[in-house]
């Protein structure tokens, strides 16, 4: 009887962390990636905009999982601020009539990725 109620613990457990994992990711989805935003009444895109929102999820989660090895603090608005950095540079260095040199590039572009980061180093 002892050993039934520990093998069901144990397998009741496992459920409860998936369940945990699920509720996290939703959490992710309505807090970063706009699952709560959309305004849609069709069931087309109200199943785009969740697919999408998950699909973000899984996406920043992969990104953070290299990061996070050696810089445990990582969290989703660090991808963000360095995406979305890098996207200004980019086009700001459009806009430029000489071409800079590499390292001032690089420098520019570790800087201004870091303004709105929170936890990158």
């Amino acid at each position: 009887m002892v050993e039934g109620k520990s093998i069901l613990i144990h397998r009741n457990s496992g459920y409860y962390k998936l369940r945990f994992r699920i509720e996290f990711n939703f959490r992710d989805a309505k807090q970063y990636w706009g699952l709560e935003d959309f305004m849609n009444l069709n069931g087309i895109p109200v199943n785009n905009a969740a697919n999408l929102a998950f699909f973000m999820v899984n996406v920043s989660h992969a990104l953070m999982a290299d990061v996070r090895r050696y810089n445990p603090s990582f969290s989703v608005h660090d991808p963000k601020a360095y995406f979305r950095g890098s996207r200004h540079v980019r086009e700001t260095l459009k806009l430029l009539q000489q071409k800079l040199d590499l390292i001032l590039i690089q420098e520019i572009f570790y800087r201004i990725t870091k303004i709105r980061s929170i936890n990158f180093s």
